[in-house]
């Protein structure tokens, strides 16, 4: 027997009821902060991947999944929806429209990746992107959002890291600095930080092995080397999120490797994930837009994992009762009568109830016992008699009661109820 692909999972309907309870919260928050939703193609260009991640990147080199399509073009499953995103912005010219552009989006995405907790080949994830402004307030508003909406999911236990990386002086300041200081200390490095220091150097500082751990901790610090500039910025962005109420940690060891990073980056953690403990993050790219052809576009974004998501929020018992109930149920005595409940069925549907028949011709106890599994408020038995007199009884199956009404007004009945 096929089964599904390594790193992906069904989702089955007992499952999608919390992904709705969580996409509509994205949705409605989004919606306050006057972000709206857009939606761009799951393949692009691998080129428009490579161009933005950096060739030299695991996403780009291990992970993406990439293919010639039938005319000969490389094309690549969407590992991230930034770029994505700014080719859109560019190529049809969104910014001449507004000069503050505000996304969110939701869907999947691919990263050939070992399978692990929260972390699948297909992924989900929630955005949003502010496109436009070069002033922290910016930044500070996606912040914002993003406690919004753990706030409001019920997840409060979570630590928000922040950092900034300065502007291109200061971080090339600092990088020099930094591989000055790894080269030191290379021999004492693991093999993976070795070649991130040949390829990327400030990925060395996301390292979690325990022996570059210890070494880091003599490492230069990045805000150290912040100019006025970069320093105004970070210091403006803090007591912004200082006067809203918003805890953070700073934390200078906290990075992005891609050169069209600048100033803010930031990082939503739970201890209920274990090691792999990020939820979420983000931060400026104000040089992606130059990267990939376009104007320099000051910008900042953020992205949750819907998987990890869930996992918190199933640990900690913080779902509603998302159980869904059946309107009613329409049960059939006689068979030959099919036509008559079937008709009543698509009247009530279309007067936006949810309605069951049986489509298996089972018992009359039968259509019982699956009525009740269905949890239906109401259930009607339709058999000749019920046709010859004109009239259904209806049983409330929440309190026991009976109501007798015709044949012909039975919408009328439910429309009170509703």
């Amino acid at each position: 027997m096929i089964q599904n692909v390594k790193g992906t999972k069904d989702l089955l309907p007992e499952a999608i009821a919390k992904w709705q309870y969580i996409q509509s919260t994205l949705q409605k928050i989004s919606e306050q902060y006057n972000y709206e939703e857009i939606r761009t193609p799951i393949f692009e260009k691998t080129e428009l991947f490579s161009r933005s991640i950096g060739e030299v990147t695991d996403i780009v080199n291990k992970e993406m999944y990439s293919f010639l399509d039938k005319g000969e073009e490389s094309i690549s499953l969407r590992p991230e929806l930034t770029a994505s995103i700014a080719r859109a912005v560019m190529q049809h010219s969104l910014l001449r429209q507004n000069p503050i552009l505000r996304f969110w989006y939701f869907g999947p995405f691919f990263r050939y990746e070992q399978p692990q907790k929260g972390r699948q080949r297909q992924f989900h994830q929630y955005g949003a992107e502010c496109i436009g402004s070069r002033y922290p307030e910016s930044d500070a508003e996606i912040i914002a959002l993003a406690v919004n909406i753990f706030n409001s999911l019920g997840i409060k236990d979570f630590k928000l890291a922040i950092n900034s990386l300065g502007n291109t002086e200061s971080r090339a300041n600092y990088r020099e600095t930094l591989i000055e200081f790894l080269k030191e200390n290379e021999n004492k490095l693991s093999k993976e930080s070795q070649i991130r220091l040949q390829t990327n150097p400030l990925r060395v500082l996301d390292s979690k092995a325990e022996a570059d751990i210890e070494i880091l901790n003599q490492a230069p610090n990045i805000l150290n080397f912040l100019d006025t500039e970069s320093r105004n910025h970070f210091e403006e962005l803090l007591a912004i999120l200082d006067y809203q109420g918003i805890k953070y940690e700073i934390s200078s060891k906290l990075v992005r490797g891609l050169d069209y990073y600048s100033h803010t980056v930031f990082e939503f953690q739970s201890h209920a994930l274990g090691a792999q403990n990020a939820m979420g993050g983000g931060g400026r790219y104000d040089k992606l837009f130059l990267e990939l052809g376009g104007e320099e576009t000051p910008a900042v974004g953020l992205a949750l994992g819907i998987e990890r998501i869930i996992l918190i929020m199933e640990e900690k018992g913080l779902f509603p009762n998302l159980e869904k109930k059946l309107d009613l149920y329409i049960v059939s005595l006689d068979h030959s009568n099919q036509k008559y409940l079937i008709s009543i069925a698509e009247k009530l549907r279309q007067n936006g109830m949810a309605v069951a028949t049986d489509l298996l011709r089972r018992s009359l106890k039968s259509q019982m016992r699956e009525a009740n599994k269905m949890k239906a408020n109401y259930l009607i038995v339709i058999g000749d008699d019920e046709i010859k007199t004109n009239l259904l009884t209806i049983k409330d199956m929440r309190n026991g009661e009976q109501t007798q009404y015709s044949l012909n007004s039975i919408e009328e009945f439910f429309k009170k109820q509703q």
